[in-house]
């Protein structure tokens, strides 16, 4: 089987709830965010990222879909996922 990584596990950003970078950047949406739990086999908003604003990558704060998407598709997680899934 398969293993399907969230974005936080496989960045190994720290920023998921009780991660080593929360307290000092804040846990990152996309671990909480809930609308999108399920998407692509993951936790919360964690197979799908880049339709979630705020996220921390690159060392800044992102903002919404439109103004970041040009950054997350070279986001080797991005790409990581579009190889599994096979379907965006």
């Amino acid at each position: 089987m398969e293993v399907k990584l969230n974005c936080w596990e496989y960045m190994k950003c720290g920023r998921e709830s009780g991660g080593v970078q929360a307290v000092e950047l804040g846990v990152c949406p996309a671990t909480t965010d809930e609308r999108h739990d399920g998407e692509h086999s993951g936790r919360n908003a964690g197979r799908i990222c880049w339709r979630v604003a705020g996220t921390f990558c690159d060392g800044k704060i992102q903002g919404h879909f439109v103004e970041k998407i040009m950054n997350c598709v070279k986001c080797p997680f991005y790409l990581y996922v579009k190889n599994q899934e096979k379907s965006f």
